[in-house]
C-alpha cells in the first residue's frame, strides 16, 4: 500500500469537515443519528449510520452520503448539512463508516468495481436497500454524494448501480476505475497525480464495464473540484466530464457556462452533466451552501424528482424573448441581438447561451463577452447591461466571419431558461 498517499489523503480530511457546511448547526428536531447493525450482505465490515428526520416524506427519497479517507459516518454527519437539509425536505440519510485501518473507501479492487462484486459497494447497497424496504423509501430517489474517498465512491456508485440511483454529487474525487489496483493497494499515485488521461470514450467503456450489459437510463452527475487540489489533482476533474459525458452520450462542448458566485465556474452538459470549478481551492473546499447546491440538482428541495428532458415552453410561458437580426455581406456578418425580460421580476446578471450556425465565427462583440467564438456560443453581461428590468430590454451584439451560411443564431437560453425566438 502506498502509505504516503493515504496519510496525504487523511490529513486533508480535517479541513474537509468544512467542505459543504454553510454554517453546521445541530438540527431543531429531536431526531437523532442511529446506528444501524443486521442490514444484510456486508463483505468488508461497514457500519451504517441512519438519519430519519421527524418530518420524514410519506415515502422519502434515500440520499447515501460518504465519508472522506480518516473520517466516518458520524462525523460527516456532524460536520456537513445534509441533516438539516433532511430536516427541512422530508428525505433521509444514510451515513456508512469503514472500518479497515486506512478508513478510505475500497475504490481500486477488481470486486469494488464491479456490479455485486463484493467489498464496500456491497454493504453500501445493503444499506440502501435496508432504508427502502424498512422505511416505505421511494426507489425512484436514491442519491449518491460523498467528498475525496467519498467522492471516489459516488463515481464508483454510478458506474456499479446505475439503475439504482438517479444522481450524484463527487466533491473532490476521480473518475470510476481510475483508482484501480490489482496489487491489493489502495493507492494509485497515477490517477491521484492527474497523469492518468483517457479519451471520453476509454472513460465511459470503463464506467460502463461496471454493469456489462446495462442499457436503461444512467444517473444524472454533479462534479466539484479545487483547481489547487494537491492530493487527488485537478486534471482529475476534466477526466470526471470525459467519463460521464460520454456514458451520456454527449460532447464534451458545454452546453452552458455561469459563474454560481466569486471564482466558481459552472459548465452544463445539457441536463445530465454539471462541474463546477472552484478558482485557487485546494483539496479542503471551502463552505458555501455546496450541500444545498447538490441537493437542489437532486431535486430534493422540491419533494419531486428533477426533469431530465428539456422542453421548448409552449408559447406565453416563457420569461424572456430574444430578437436576432443579421446584417450579412459576401464572407462576414453583424447581429443585433435584443434580450427581453417578459418576467415580473428584474434581472441582475445574466449569461445567455446560443446555437451560432455551422461555419460562422465570432471576431468581436459589444455590450456583452462572448465565448466561445464558434458552436454553442455563452454571451455573458458586462456592467452596463447587467440588469434588465421586467418588461424592458437591453441590446448586444457581434461580428462574424462565415463560409456562405450567414443564418441567424437559434436555441436561446437565458440564465438556463428557454427564450421565446422573436422576428
Amino acid at each position: 500500500m502506498k502509505r504516503t498517499g493515504i496519510k496525504a489523503l487523511c490529513a486533508a480530511a480535517s479541513t474537509l469537515l468544512g467542505l459543504l457546511a454553510l454554517t453546521v448547526v445541530p438540527p431543531a428536531a429531536a431526531a437523532t443519528l442511529t446506528e444501524v447493525t443486521g442490514f444484510g450482505a456486508n463483505p468488508s465490515n461497514l457500519r451504517m449510520h441512519l438519519y430519519v428526520p421527524d418530518r420524514v416524506a410519506p415515502k422519502p427519497a434515500v440520499l447515501l452520503a460518504v465519508h472522506y479517507c480518516g473520517g466516518s459516518g458520524t462525523a460527516f454527519h456532524s460536520g456537513t448539512e445534509f441533516a438539516r437539509l433532511a430536516d427541512q425536505y422530508g428525505f433521509a440519510v444514510i451515513y456508512p463508516t469503514v472500518t479497515r485501518d486506512s478508513k478510505c473507501f475500497d475504490v481500486s479492487s477488481p470486486q469494488a468495481l464491479r456490479r455485486d462484486g463484493g467489498s464496500d459497494p456491497v454493504g453500501l447497497m445493503s444499506m440502501v436497500n435496508y432504508v427502502l424496504q424498512r422505511h416505505n423509501g421511494d426507489s425512484s430517489r436514491v442519491f449518491v454524494t460523498g467528498a475525496s474517498s467519498g467522492a471516489m465512491m459516488t463515481n464508483v456508485m454510478l458506474a456499479n448501480y446505475p439503475d439504482v440511483f438517479n444522481a450524484g454529487a463527487a466533491f473532490a474525487g476521480v473518475p470510476a476505475g481510475c483508482f484501480a489496483t490489482t496489487n491489493g493497494s489502495e493507492w494509485n499515485s497515477e490517477c491521484a497525480n492527474g497523469t492518468l488521461l483517457r479519451t471520453p470514450q476509454q472513460w465511459g467503456d470503463i464506467a460502463r464495464s461496471a454493469y456489462p450489459g446495462y442499457t436503461g437510463k444512467r444517473p444524472r452527475v454533479q462534479l466539484w473540484h479545487g483547481t489547487q487540489d494537491d492530493i487527488l489533482r485537478y486534471p482529475n476533474f476534466g477526466e470526471e466530464i470525459d467519463q460521464w459525458t460520454n456514458v451520456h452520450g454527449l460532447p464534451t462542448t458545454p452546453t452552458s457556462t455561469d459563474s454560481p458566485q466569486a471564482n466558481w465556474t459552472r459548465t452544463r452538459y445539457s441536463d445530465k452533466v454539471e462541474a463546477i470549478s472552484l478558482q485557487g481551492t485546494g483539496h479542503s473546499l471551502p463552505a458555501g451552501g455546496m450541500a444545498l447546491r447538490a441537493i437542489q440538482f437532486f431535486g430534493l428541495d422540491t419533494g419531486q424528482p428533477p426533469t431530465t428532458t428539456t422542453t421548448t415552453p409552449p408559447p406565453g410561458s416563457s420569461t424572456c424573448a430574444v430578437g436576432y437580426a443579421v446584417n450579412p455581406w459576401n464572407t462576414g456578418l453583424t447581429a443585433q441581438i435584443t434580450i427581453a425580460n417578459t418576467g415580473s421580476t428584474a434581472i441582475d446578471g445574466w449569461t445567455l447561451d446560443f446555437a451560432l450556425p455551422g461555419g460562422q465565427r465570432i471576431t468581436n462583440g459589444w455590450g456583452a463577452t462572448y465565448a466561445p467564438d464558434s458552436g454553442t456560443v455563452t454571451a455573458r453581461n458586462v456592467d452596463y447591461t447587467a440588469r434588465i428590468a421586467a418588461g424592458s430590454s437591453v441590446q448586444i451584439g457581434l461580428q462574424a466571419t462565415h463560409n456562405g451560411n450567414p443564418g441567424a443564431a437559434t436555441s436561446f437560453r437565458l440564465n438556463g431558461t428557454t427564450c421565446t425566438a422573436t422576428p
